[in-house]
């Protein structure tokens, strides 16, 4: 089995710090060269990704943070242990988005359940601020205490934190590592959905698909640096280069509402802006927003599962499609240390579905959350657990 590992030239140094974040003015120049075999794109996983958005998952489609793609099973007999109350230890990058939010709310009552249950005793978390440095020593204090026996880590960049996870798993405790890879294998069990790629490509070819040849596409990043963003926009473009759209730009917003308004407000004051595609889509109301103070026609528009996102959406009628990252798969890392943790086997690297949102099922995903808040994501896959509605709506 190959793994993922995406690594660039000083990542480390770019990951988290956002210095590709936009100017004032626009950039003229269009980043619409088709990928190269390089750092952020790989043939073998590109092709992979997209491949397995359309292979069955085994497990029940019910709990799909259970489900596995293509999984490779693994004996985990070695990290048995007998009894329950396990102590568990969580390293979170940090809570810094809406994503993050909806998902560590998931993942909390999913342990509140492990607890009742006697499997989970002790649930210890650091959050280290989309700080590498201090998700470090967060990991070297889990390891340090000799308490933990299992390690989660969603990491905050790819290069920077692999030293820290081998650490972890010289410490002869199984790791769980989710949500974004790091450049080694060493962990008991790899947990993410389908990909960047995956999720890239949904948003390019609906863009594609639905625009007439020779429209104009603006693309708005989050920031440089995390496998899983660079892998989005490497799908995008190698997607953009085999069609007949105009790439007018891509530019980094940080994330930020504000930023991605006066992003797109410029573009618009320079010409038309026929589609939007994003690499994250929790500011696509923003963007939306520029071309109503405009008096634009709405863009073809891909954004993502967010809550506010589907409503301006419906509200409007736009064209459009929400890629999913699933949010449900932080469930699914607490459940893995149980299973490790009693023996059973797990896919070493475990790939959930993920599967956008498209006009069809708009409205069920939108009537299964109609009381949720508007930062929280569709498909969060916490509807069974006892904390639910209250846990999410209570953020």
């Amino acid at each position: 089995m190959r793994f993922t590992r995406t690594l660039v030239a000083g990542a480390a140094t770019v990951g988290l710090l956002l210095t590709g974040c936009t100017t004032d003015t626009p950039d003229d120049t269009a980043a619409t060269d088709k990928p190269a075999e390089d750092d952020w794109f790989v043939q073998e996983d590109y092709d992979r990704q997209l491949a397995q958005r359309e292979i069955e998952p085994e497990g029940d489609p019910d709990e799909p943070w259970l489900q596995a793609i293509e999984p490779e099973w693994i004996d985990t007999s070695q990290f048995k242990r007998e009894g329950g109350d396990a102590t568990v230890c969580f390293s979170n990058a940090s809570v810094s988005n809406p994503w993050r939010v909806t998902g560590w709310l998931t993942m909390q009552e999913q342990v509140e359940v492990l607890k009742e249950s006697g499997d989970i005793g002790e649930f210890r978390v650091s959050d280290a601020a989309d700080d590498d440095n201090q998700q470090i020593s967060d990991i070297q204090a889990f390891v340090d205490s000799g308490d933990c026996d299992a390690i989660i880590i969603s990491p905050s960049t790819t290069a920077t934190l692999t030293p820290a996870v081998e650490t972890a798993c010289d410490s002869g405790v199984p790791v769980i590592v989710f949500d974004r890879g790091v450049n080694t294998d060493c962990a008991a069990t790899f947990i993410h959905p389908i990909g960047g790629y995956a999720f890239g490509a949904d948003a390019a070819e609906h863009l594609v698909e639905n625009l007439e040849p020779g429209s104009k596409v603006l693309a708005l990043r989050i920031l440089p640096g995390v496998d899983v963003l660079e892998n989005r926009w490497a799908a995008a473009q190698k997607i953009f280069e085999d069609s007949e759209l105009e790439i007018l730009g891509d530019e980094f917003t940080e994330g930020d509402g504000a930023t991605i308004k006066s992003i797109v407000t410029q573009y618009l004051q320079r010409g038309d802006v026929d589609g939007i595609w994003m690499d994250a889509g929790d500011g696509a109301v923003a963007a939306l927003e520029a071309f109503e103070d405009m008096g634009k026609d709405y863009p073809v528009m891909s954004g993502e599962d967010e809550i506010s996102f589907l409503r301006k959406w419906k509200e409007t009628g736009i064209n459009a499609i929400a890629p999913v990252y699933s949010n449900f798969q932080w469930r699914t890392p607490v459940l893995a240390a149980v299973k490790i943790l009693n023996g059973e086997e797990v896919p070493k690297e475990w790939v959930l579905p993920q599967s956008p949102i498209t006009s069809d099922d708009l409205d069920e995903y939108l009537e299964r959350n109609a009381d949720m808040p508007s930062l929280h994501y569709a498909k969060f896959g916490g509807e069974d657990l006892p904390g639910f509605p209250k846990a999410w709506q209570d953020r």
